[in-house]
């Protein structure tokens, strides 16, 4: 969270630069995030198979584009002719992560990069510190949270950086392992904040998180009901498609208050 005057405020982050307003990942909805009142943006990077990063979401852009294949098994230039599916998204070839880093130069959102597995689920091996580099050459790393759902990948994160990294912690895993278990696997691997899918979030679950020291925020808070119940509890960040409906139902609580 972040504080304001006395006032603690829930941080918003523009998920994939706003996906249901300006398209998934799209240059449209980052050159949008980059002017909004949001505190970041979060986005997901890919190696090709010539070494260029680019931010996608889907390991395959069989998806969101008019191509198909595994992002990794492709050439960046065969990656770059993709055009991403969204009516009004502008210029809608995928991103290289250098471009990203450009577009949020002068912009005060920070970055939250989630790295993704292949499409078979698995960590690239020895991607975190390209991505890691790519984030430092772009001037960007110093703002940047990290965050992937792989414990190996979070223990790769540690080694390449000290920039900060969470869990995204999936249903299943929830449901799996419960909140203590969660709790004691984040407390073995040095993990200082979670981030759970806002559906299984409660008040009781945050208190258990940040009573065993953990940060705790949500992600995939998109319908109002989502954002209000994000808001509710709380939270340090949550992730929206719907930034600037997110933006407006804070500010909107704001000023009630004033």
């Amino acid at each position: 969270m972040t504080m304001t005057g006395n006032v603690t405020v829930t941080r918003i982050a523009s998920h994939r630069g706003g996906t249901l307003e300006f398209g998934d990942s799209t240059w449209a909805g980052f050159n949008a995030t980059a002017a909004m009142a949001v505190e970041e943006v979060e986005f997901d990077l890919h190696p090709t198979a010539d070494g260029r990063i680019i931010v996608h979401h889907d390991a395959t852009l069989d998806r969101t584009t008019d191509t198909h294949g595994a992002i990794a098994e492709m050439m960046a230039d065969d990656v770059r002719a993709a055009i991403v599916d969204h009516a009004g998204a502008g210029f809608c070839h995928p991103l290289f992560a250098e471009e990203l880093c450009a577009i949020f130069a002068d912009s005060p959102v920070t970055f939250r990069c989630e790295i993704k597995p292949d499409h078979k689920g698995l960590p690239y091996p020895g991607f975190v510190p390209k991505a890691v580099a790519a984030l430092e050459q772009g001037g960007k790393l110093s703002t940047t949270t990290f965050s992937s759902f792989l414990l190996d990948t979070l223990a790769d994160l540690a080694d390449a950086t000290d920039r900060p990294a969470l869990w995204l912690v999936s249903p299943s895993i929830l449901s799996q392992v419960g909140t203590r278990g969660v709790i004691e696997i984040a407390r073995l691997r040095g993990i200082a904040e979670i981030s759970v899918n806002i559906d299984t979030a409660s008040a009781k679950l945050k208190e258990m998180a940040e009573d065993a020291g953990l940060a705790f925020g949500c992600w995939a808070a998109h319908a109002r009901p989502q954002i209000e119940k994000a808001l509710d509890l709380g939270v340090k960040v949550f992730t929206t498609d719907r930034p600037t409906l997110a933006l407006a139902i804070r500010r909107a609580r704001q000023e009630t208050r004033a």
